[in-house]
């Protein structure tokens, strides 16, 4: 230990002293040293102080521990001790059992007493409010409602009681429910006295003073009565949105029963005005009384709902604090009755339950358009009687059906109506079945559009007015079943007539079916010429009307809020189930967009079908150019046979404009001429562009191929080419426009510019395309031939950009003066 603490001493020195400077620091060094000790000193009388209280504080715990440990065992001896007696047990395990059912019996008398208590007090306010009753049934109000409180009360306890008692609450209910209907035909018997004496529902009933204070007096009385239940409405709807029909108020319950006979004596009798075809009747009936009565109310019992409702949970309801919207919510049920009733009658009468669908659809936009019956508001939003009958009441699918298949019917149906029952397929087919269906219609759309037929006009104003049929419908599900079972159906017919038709052509001209069917010459020249094309054209115009006018109805805002809520289910939707109805997503993508479902941001509902009117557009177009083409290679196969390009007399005149056209290219210019005059009229001037440039192409094809490259030409044979090619420039440009004829065929014109090249150039001598040129045949040819490059400059300085040099050298090889 000592052998230790001198090698540490030695360590320390040898740290601290290392030199002989070092010793001069000595005393500093002693003195470092004793204030470190002095301090080691301190620390160590804290540390033992410490010590001694925690062991003192340790021991008094466990002083006091076993103080209380001791306390305890003599309370749970005293406990078990006295537990025995209580159960004359002689030990405590059996003593628990039995102390714990007894407090078991004692929880049920508890809760025995408290019914029994709950029950004396409804029998008590029963009693009261009976009694009370008879002498005024104002003074039965005060109990009642102390017993509807507790019925309350109950109710919302039951959850939590995990609906224990329910005979009590049947009793509670029972007896609320008996004193209710007692007080309300009491008040109601009041207030219709009342309402007798200023004549009420007379015209020119009206509230004096005294009589309107008395009227009052008695709404006030209902809707005190009506309170408990109004309020239990109010804080239904406050909590969640609630699918609930809202209460009548029973002092326009009472008001409203005058109404509704007056209601059933016309429309529920043998009277002239119950007329099944004329649903219109009871429903205008029904808006007449809303016309004549609203003001009154307005009024009159306006100021009272705002008073009371105003503030409370009801205040953001309108059909309780807007007098229009409770007198409305009063009429309904009258209306529903009348409903149930009138469907079994018409219910095998297609026609006129599509007649009554389509007006009880209008009344319901009626209502809440003119009349503002719950419209935008959160809480509670009315869907509309229609909404209920086909959803809640189950005949949308009967309805749907009728409007697709009601064809079978005759047309000289006795039901006539101004409205007209546009019935979607047995109106598309009569649209298909006229005369004049199939005819081009150049008055419906502007001059400078392509001509649609007058049946794709026609469908597509019946689409039209199917749209606008189910626009007001509030079920998402049922505007979509809709358009793809409806509108989208029809274009989908529509579309196999179009593609029938071109590939009914496409059969009757193709080679194998002339040999083996046969057909006469009427029906030769329809599928030729403009008979052919004036076919087609009818295919290509309703095509791209109907296409156009799809992509206008993807802009259209009910469409795109439609998409919009498609997109949204799309995003939520389970698989295994049907996103709108039975249809699953790829159903509803396959008849809509591909886009359905995914995060592309474009899409919209009729992109499928306007693509298959786009597909049938481009390909009837393409048609339309080989139609063109095939029919003005015929006609050019006699000129392309002749060949006096290079014998033309050396005395004929190089200037192209003063030389008669070719005999044999007649036919031609006329066929031309006729073809592109008729297209102008049908076409757009794109869609007629490019038919126009691919027939350009083919024709300045079939000059360099057939004539250009397999003739030799002298000045004057150059020239009359030159001529022949300019008369088919100028039909071109009659319709398309100044320059249009030769910018299909440039290449051919740069290659007339080199074949027209004079031996010797003179003023004058060469036509007006070729004035400024002052290069004669022998110059150029000897710069073409010589190399590329020289090739390429002269053609630069003659202004030719399309010919390419190997080009030009066969250009330059068809002159007879280098041939010799």
């Amino acid at each position: 230990m000592g052998e230790g603490r001198a090698v540490r001493v030695e360590d320390y020195l040898n740290d601290k002293i290392q030199t002989n400077s070092d010793l001069d620091n000595l005393e500093n060094l002693l003195e470092n040293v004793h204030k470190q000790q002095s301090l080691l000193k301190q620390q160590l009388q804290e540390a033992e102080t410490t010590l001694r209280k925690s062991s003192k504080a340790s021991k008094d715990h466990r002083a006091d521990l076993l103080q209380h440990t001791q306390a305890f065992q003599k309370k749970q001896e005293d406990i078990d001790r006295r537990l025995l007696i209580v159960t004359q047990s002689e030990t405590s395990d059996n003593a628990v059992p039995k102390f714990d059912s007894s407090m078991e019996q004692l929880q049920r008398l508890d809760i025995a007493t408290g019914y029994i208590e709950l029950l004396a007090k409804v029998d008590e306010l029963s009693l009261e409010a009976s009694k009370n009753f008879k002498v005024s049934p104002q003074a039965a109000l005060k109990p009642y409602l102390r017993l509807q409180n507790i019925l309350v009360a109950l109710k919302e306890a039951r959850p939590a009681a995990e609906d224990a008692a329910p005979h009590l609450m049947d009793h509670v209910e029972n007896a609320a429910q008996m004193l209710w209907r007692d007080m309300k035909t009491a008040f109601a018997s009041e207030f219709e006295e009342t309402l007798k004496k200023f004549k009420w529902p007379t015209k020119d009933a009206t509230l004096g003073n005294k009589i309107k204070q008395e009227w009052a007096d008695g709404v006030e009385k209902l809707l005190d009565l009506q309170e408990p239940e109004l309020k239990d409405k109010g804080a239904d709807s406050a909590s969640t949105t609630s699918q609930e029909e809202p209460l009548v108020l029973l002092p326009l319950e009472v008001m409203v029963k005058p109404l509704e006979l007056r209601f059933e004596y016309h429309f529920d009798s043998d009277r002239p005005t119950n007329r099944p075809d004329k649903p219109e009747y009871f429903l205008s009936h029904v808006m007449g009384l809303l016309n004549t009565y609203d003001s009154f109310f307005g009024e009159n019992l306006q100021p009272i709902l705002h008073k009371r409702f105003a503030k409370t949970d009801l205040g953001s309801m309108p059909v309780y604090v807007d007098s229009t919207s409770a007198l409305i919510t009063a009429l309904l049920p009258m209306l529903r009755r009348k409903i149930s009733r009138f469907l079994p009658q018409i219910s095998n009468k297609p026609q006129l339950l599509s007649h009554f669908i389509h007006e009880l659809i209008t009344f319901d936009v009626n209502l809440t358009e003119e009349w503002g019956y719950c419209k935008d508001h959160d809480v509670q939003e009315w869907k509309g009687l229609a909404w209920e009958i086909l959803v809640k009441w189950g005949w949308f699918g009967t309805w749907l059906d009728v409007e697709k298949s009601c064809g079978c019917f005759k047309r000289n149906t006795a039901i006539v109506s101004t409205d007209s029952f546009i019935v979607a397929l047995s109106r598309y087919q009569n649209i298909i079945d006229q005369k004049a269906s199939g005819e081009i219609d150049y008055d419906s759309v502007d001059a400078s559009a392509t001509k649609p037929t007058f049946s794709a006009v026609q469908v597509n104003d019946l689409l039209e007015t199917i749209t606008d049929r189910y626009r007001p419908l509030s079920s998402f599900t049922q505007k979509l079943r809709f358009l793809i079972d409806i509108q989208i159906a029809i274009f989908d017919k529509f579309h196999s007539r179009l593609h029938g038709s071109l590939e009914a052509y496409l059969s009757l001209t193709s080679s194998i079916a002339r040999t083996v069917q046969g057909i006469s010459k009427e029906e030769q020249a329809e599928l030729e010429g403009l008979g052919a094309l004036e076919r087609l054209c009818r295919v290509y115009g309703s095509a791209e009307y109907l296409e156009k006018k799809m992509l206008d109805w993807s802009d259209d805002v009910f469409f795109l809020e439609l998409w919009e809520e498609l997109q949204e289910r799309a995003k939520n939707y389970a698989r295994g189930k049907g996103l709108v109805g039975p249809m699953s997503i790829e159903d509803v993508a396959d008849r809509t967009s591909s886009a359905v479902g995914s995060e592309e941001e474009s899409g919209a509902l009729f992109d499928e079908t306007a693509g298959a009117y786009r597909r049938l557009r481009i390909r009837t177009e393409s048609i339309i150019q080989d139609t063109l083409i095939q029919s003005i290679r015929e006609t050019l196969r006699s000129y392309a046979r002749i060949n006096p390009w290079s014998s033309l007399s050396s005395d004929s005149s190089t200037d192209a404009s003063a030389l008669a056209l070719t005999a044999e290219l007649d036919v031609s210019i006329q066929l031309l001429d006729d073809y592109i005059s008729f297209l102008s009229k049908t076409l757009a001037q794109a869609p007629l562009r490019r038919i126009i440039r691919q027939l350009a192409l083919f024709v300045q094809s079939f000059f360099w191929e057939n004539i250009l490259m397999r003739r030799s030409f002298s000045s004057p044979g150059a020239a009359q080419l030159s001529r022949d090619v300019s008369a088919i420039w100028e039909v071109v440009d009659r319709y398309l426009g100044t320059g249009q004829g030769e910018l299909g065929m440039r290449k051919l014109g740069e290659a007339l510019v080199l074949l027209r090249l004079p031996v010797t150039p003179k003023n004058g001598e060469l036509g007006a395309e070729d004035e400024g040129t002052s290069l004669s045949l022998w110059d150029v040819e000897g710069r073409i031939f010589q190399d590329n490059e020289s090739c390429r400059e002269v053609l630069d300085e003659l202004g030719l950009q399309i010919l390419n040099e190997s080009d030009a050298r066969h250009v330059m090889e068809r002159r007879v003066e280098l041939g010799n």
